[in-house]
């Protein structure tokens, strides 16, 4: 066996659990070791698709996703996918061919090791063969263990030298969660004795945590909201307030800044998700509850900070709770938050006309239509609140949101990762004009795999974020001609159906009514709204 050989039944046999990438000649024979060890293999039409496509499918699944990329070009080409799951700590292995140490004339030579720290990713290397499997494993390790996309450089000498034998590997067994200490759970328990409107805020950390803070959440009184990477967690739940932040609903908001305590698990309670602090009450005190010490108090002043695991902390802290508590779970509330919490519940005054079709009409059209069952993946854009806020999801894996890096142009390929992390559920895939032209040649990948899709392309003919932010200023840059994304679909392979008007669903039920042999795409074109409600705090204060 090869180098390449060993790295790729190396992580076969450690348990990766799917792979996608573009081939080329430096990645080749280790991308079919992978597929040779039973990992399967997606080949996308671009690195920066299929960075994103492998980062959703770790963040959907539980599992470790892989990446394989050609030396120098093919690492640089899916650079924004691998900032984008750096930042988001997402556990993701890129196997990244590099040049070998005497080619120092090869035109695909950069310092690969420097551009993964660049963006937040780990820099490991396989430095020879006698160490080629604990290089591996060290790399895997690091993803799973700290939660952290790492970039394993394979030099492509060291790739075409034999390996040496070896044995079956050893499991990496789980690390046990971190308690937290007696002192801080005993003070936590004290805050939520003491508090009479509680609210939990749950972040990318507790995703694994449900029904310990559920159990926790009854016992203390308190209300239940998500960040947007969270949203589903609580989806159930008669308590939830659903997103936290600026895609809150108007009651939502308005008792989580009435809150005299907050508690944030595993939640960064950055700007986005407390409203650049206006969603924090001017008495209200404030808890963080993480597995990072950086990231206690890194966006706010906290009153207590509990560094452990979210899901043990609940438990230790319910233990140490005493008398179960009314709190914030008040018949008032509770009838408020069946009555009202939803934004499809939120009266709007309908704008569907000659630009058309009103994006909040559509939005709640969408959901009434499209399966209960379904995994929804968002883009970044002025768009992004509608489906975010008003797309219904089943639990916390139903919804995808890689927006770590704020990069326009990831949603489709968001959706690919999540449709084949969960096969058995309806992917859908809401994007703006502007990323649904960006990933378009990922629309060719969708058809190819035979995935399910619903496309949902919210067309506002511009940078619509910029439209409505520099208002009165010269906005040609910014304002483009319509696009017929329905004809681009057909090209693909997809079916497709343009709407204008709310009428003009029916081929959106035609299709959910089946036989779906072939991808939907929606392309909407969709009426201003002046300024979506989530960017007056997007751009507050820039």
């Amino acid at each position: 066996m090869t180098v390449a050989d060993l790295v790729g039944a190396a992580l076969a046999e450690l348990g990766v659990g799917h792979a996608f990438g573009v081939v080329g000649s430096g990645n080749f024979h280790v991308t079919n070791a992978l597929r040779a060890g039973g990992v399967p293999f997606v080949a996308a039409r671009h690195e920066g698709g299929a960075a994103t496509m492998a980062d959703a499918y770790a963040r959907t699944s539980g599992r470790v996703g892989v990446l394989s990329v050609h030396q120098g070009c093919g690492l640089t080409n899916a650079l924004t996918g691998v900032t984008e799951a750096a930042k988001s700590r997402t556990p993701l292995i890129v196997l990244a061919a590099d040049t070998g140490a005497a080619a120092v004339r090869s035109n695909f030579r950069i310092d690969q090791d420097a551009l993964a720290r660049a963006v937040g990713a780990v820099a490991e290397r396989v430095h020879s063969p006698a160490s080629a499997v604990a290089d591996t494993v060290r790399a895997y390790r690091t993803a799973v263990e700290q939660r952290r996309t790492v970039v394993l450089n394979l030099p492509l000498d060291v790739q075409a030298a034999d390996g040496p034998d070896r044995a079956p590997l050893r499991p990496v067994p789980a690390l046990a969660p971190a308690r937290p200490g007696a002192d801080a759970v005993t003070a936590l328990a004290a805050l939520l004795t003491s508090a009479q409107r509680p609210v939990f805020v749950a972040g990318r950390g507790a995703r694994s945590a449900r029904e310990e803070l559920r159990a926790l959440g009854a016992a203390s009184g308190a209300l239940l909201a998500t960040s947007a990477v969270a949203a589903g967690l609580f989806h159930d739940d008669e308590w939830a307030l659903g997103i936290s932040g600026g895609f809150a609903s108007p009651l939502a908001a308005e008792l989580i800044s009435d809150a005299d305590l907050i508690v944030g698990w595993g939640c960064s309670l950055n700007m986005w998700t407390m409203r650049h602090g206006t969603l924090i009450g001017p008495d209200a005190r404030v808890v963080q509850v993480d597995l990072d010490a950086d990231a206690i108090g890194a966006n706010r002043p906290v009153d207590l900070g509990v560094l452990g695991d979210v899901a043990t902390t609940a438990v230790d802290v319910l233990a140490a709770l005493g008398t179960p508590r009314t709190g914030y779970r008040t018949p008032e509330v509770g009838a408020a938050i069946a009555e009202r919490i939803r934004w499809r519940d939120v009266p709007h005054e309908d704008l569907t006309g000659p630009d058309g079709i009103d994006p909040r009409t559509l939005s709640v059209a969408l959901d009434d239509l499209l399966p209960a069952e379904r995994t929804v993946a968002v883009d970044s854009g002025n768009f992004m609140g509608y489906p975010s806020a008003y797309l219904r999801v089943p639990d916390q894996h139903g919804f995808c949101f890689t927006q770590g890096f704020q990069s326009v142009g990831l949603g489709l390929a968001t959706a690919i990762g999540a449709a084949l992390a969960r096969p058995d559920r309806l992917a859908v895939a809401a994007l703006g004009d502007g990323g649904a032209l960006m990933g378009a040649s990922e629309l060719e990948t969708v058809v190819r795999l035979g995935l399910p899709m619903v496309v949902v392309v919210y067309d506002d003919r511009g940078y619509g974020a910029e439209v409505h932010h520099f208002t009165g200023d010269d906005l040609t840059t910014v304002r483009f001609p319509e696009t017929d994304f329905a004809a681009l679909a057909r090209g693909t392979g997809f079916e497709a159906v343009t709407v204008r008007a709310p009428a003009d669903l029916a081929g959106v039920a035609d299709w959910v009514a089946g036989p779906r042999t072939a991808p939907l795409l929606v392309d909407a074109k969709i009426a201003s709204d002046g300024g979506s409600w989530w960017l007056a705090e997007a751009f507050r204060g820039h």
